[in-house]
C-alpha cells in the first residue's frame, strides 16, 4: 500500500504555482491512529505543508493517501470525545439551528465525519431524518448502543448513496481530515437534492487566534491535512455546483474539565474527584473566530 501522495498542482484550483509553506515537525513516517484522533492534544505538529499561491489553499504535502489515511481511522478509538458530549451538543445545536433557517423544511440530514452520532441525534429530535458516515468502528457502535443511530460504516467520498437523496449534508470538521477534498464536495452535490444546504465547518489558519496562538494554535495537529483560505473554499464549493449563502465564524463549547485536559501541567486538578467532577459541570463558550462555518446552496448545474 503506498501511504503517501506528492503533488506538483493544487488540489483544489489544479494550479501549479505552489511554494514550500511550513516545514514538518513529527515524523510521518511512524503516523498513527492516536496522532489523528479528535481529542489528539499534542498541538503544533504539522506536515510539511505547501502554499499555493493562485487560491492561497495550504496543504500536506506530500499527502497521505486515502487508502493509508483510512486504514488509521478505522481503527480509532476515542472515549473523551464522547464524554463531552452536552458541549458538543451545543455546538451544533448552533448548526441546526441556522441551518433550519436556510432549510425550514426538514428532510433527510447527511452528517459526513460522524464520529458516535451526537449531530444526528439532535437533528433527530428536531425532526429531520438521520443518515450518515464515519471510518471508525468504534464510533458506529457507540452510535448505536447510546443514541440508536444507524450510521454507516465506511467512508463517504467512495460509498454508494443514492443520488438526489438528502436535503441538508454536514461536514464538521471534515474537510481538512480528507485526501481528496474536492471528491468529497462533488459528493455532496450529488447526494443533495436540487436546493439542498451543505453546511461545512473548517479551520482557519488566517484569523487572529492562529496568529496569537503561533506554532501552538491547536489546529495545527497530524490529522489536518489542509488549511483553506476564503479563496480556496470558494473555489472549492463553485467549481463543485454551489453558491455561498453564509460565511461566519464558529464558536465552541467544551466544559472547563476538557479545556483542563489539554494542557498536561494541569493535569494534577484531575487527579481530585472532586475537582474534576465540578470541572465537567462548567460549560465555557469559546468565541475564537478561528474556525469558517459555511452554508451553501446546491444550483443546478447548466
Amino acid at each position: 500500500m503506498e501511504k503517501f501522495d506528492y503533488y506538483k498542482n493544487c488540489p483544489i484550483c489544479s494550479s501549479r504555482s505552489l511554494k514550500a509553506f511550513k516545514k514538518n515537525t513529527f515524523d510521518i513516517a511512524h503516523l498513527d491512529r492516536d496522532q489523528i484522533k479528535i481529542t489528539d492534544h499534542h498541538y503544533g505538529r504539522i506536515w510539511d505543508l505547501s502554499l499555493c499561491q493562485n487560491c492561497l489553499h495550504i496543504f500536506a504535502n506530500p499527502c497521505p493517501t486515502p487508502e493509508f489515511i483510512n486504514s488509521l481511522y478505522r481503527g480509532i478509538e476515542d472515549p473523551l470525545y464522547e464524554e463531552e458530549a452536552p458541549g458538543r451538543s451545543k455546538n451544533f445545536l448552533r448548526i441546526l439551528t441556522y441551518l433550519e433557517k436556510l432549510r425550514p423544511t426538514e428532510g433527510t440530514l447527511f452528517d459526513v465525519g460522524a464520529a458516535t452520532g451526537i449531530l444526528l441525534n439532535i437533528a433527530r429530535e428536531r425532526g429531520w431524518q438521520p443518515d450518515g458516515i464515519e471510518p471508525s468502528s468504534w464510533a458506529v457502535m457507540v452510535a448505536e448502543d447510546k443514541y440508536h443511530l444507524q450510521i454507516r460504516e465506511g467512508f463517504f467520498e467512495k460509498a454508494e448513496l443514492e443520488p438526489n437523496s438528502c436535503q441538508a449534508v454536514t461536514m464538521v470538521d471534515f474537510i481538512e481530515h480528507t485526501p481528496r477534498p474536492v471528491e468529497a464536495v462533488a459528493k455532496a452535490y450529488e447526494i443533495l437534492s436540487p436546493d439542498g444546504i451543505l453546511c461545512l465547518v473548517t479551520p482557519d489558519l488566517r484569523s487572529l487566534a492562529a496568529r496569537v496562538a503561533g506554532k501552538k494554535w491547536w489546529h495545527f495537529r497530524p490529522a489536518h491535512l489542509a488549511y483553506f483560505s476564503s479563496k480556496s473554499l470558494d473555489t472549492l464549493l463553485h467549481r463543485a455546483g454551489f453558491k455561498v449563502l453564509k460565511n461566519r465564524k464558529y464558536s465552541w463549547t467544551f466544559s472547563a474539565h476538557y479545556l483542563v485536559s489539554r494542557k498536561s501541567w494541569l493535569h494534577f486538578l484531575l487527579k481530585n474527584i472532586k475537582i474534576a467532577s465540578f470541572l465537567k459541570k462548567i460549560p465555557i463558550k469559546l468565541a475564537l473566530g478561528d474556525s469558517f462555518e459555511i452554508y451553501a446552496r446546491r444550483e443546478t448545474k447548466d
